[in-house]
């Protein structure tokens, strides 16, 4: 959240394992070799990747974080997802693509959310015929040179996150406040979903295309954080094999953040809903899905 209050509180650096509880927690979902599968189904090649960033008022973020991801992944291609930003930041994506033909950008015709902008992404990159899609926030808060951990453990589950609640995983530079809200929020969601996810609410991610194409995205209608918890979530019911690696995340350095108090509410209460309905479900013998 960047508001004023924000400005004047104490920043700092932190690791996932800092308390007991989070370290034992945590211990029970980890990076795995994908080569000892544990009896689980063989994974065919990933494909090529896409790279799906959303924007909104990213000028100055769009052409470092592309270029990073470009030098990181050399091989991956890039989808900038911009919703008619008005400080022209899909001009400047247009430029980047004219000059790397690993680059595209979708333009959108308003600010719909990040949901929704991801939403799009991941149509449009399945139906151009790629393998992997990956999420990434335009504001470096996500590192592009963590990329090919994620693209590595891939090789062997059907979705990787990048957490910052793993052992290894890292916040740089949050306010107490970001981050007690942010543990709070991946606590309160895996308690009422059952959900075995450190950290729900994550954004970096890495997907294979087989999985979108079974989690029934027509019917997410999720935005920001609850976007997140919605597929984490899915995926989980859905019998898809999930490893979080761990990823240091870094608060942005230039432009405003999109988290408002609207995200958090509606997180707050898509969950509760869910949580009762699941619960409510399965103590009737419904199928929860």
């Amino acid at each position: 959240m960047s508001d004023a209050r924000e400005a004047d509180e104490p920043r700092h650096t932190s690791d996932a394992a800092d308390s007991p509880r989070e370290q034992g927690d945590a211990a029970a979902v980890t990076e795995r070799n994908p080569d000892q599968d544990g009896g689980r189904r063989k994974y065919g090649p990933l494909g090529t990747v896409l790279v799906i960033i959303p924007t909104y008022n990213e000028a100055e973020n769009i052409r470092p974080i592309v270029e990073r991801v470009r030098e990181s992944v050399p091989e991956a291609h890039v989808l900038v997802a911009d919703d008619n930003s008005p400080d022209g930041t899909g001009k400047v994506a247009d430029e980047i693509a004219v000059e790397d033909d690993h680059v595209h950008v979708l333009h959108r015709k308003g600010k719909e959310g990040l949901g929704a902008a991801y939403l799009a992404g991941f149509r449009w990159g399945i139906e151009h015929g790629y393998g992997v899609l990956v999420e990434m926030d335009a504001d470096g808060s996500h590192q592009p040179e963590e990329l090919p951990r994620l693209l590595t453990a891939l090789k062997g589950a059907d979705l990787v996150i990048g957490s910052r609640w793993v052992p290894g995983g890292r916040i740089v530079n949050w306010p107490k406040r970001r981050e007690y809200l942010s543990r709070g929020a991946s606590t309160y969601s895996r308690i009422l979903l059952d959900v075995p996810i450190r950290d729900v609410t994550a954004g970096f991610r890495a997907f294979r295309k087989e999985t979108l194409e079974g989690l029934g995205m027509d019917a997410v209608a999720s935005q920001g954080y609850c976007f997140q918890i919605d597929m984490a979530w899915r995926a989980v019911k859905a019998g898809f094999h999930v490893i979080e690696v761990p990823v240091t995340f870094v608060e942005r350095e230039r432009g405003d953040s999109k988290m408002s108090r609207d995200i958090v509410t509606e997180a707050f209460w898509r969950v509760a809903t869910w949580g009762v309905s699941s619960r409510a479900n399965k103590l009737l013998g419904r199928d929860p899905s």
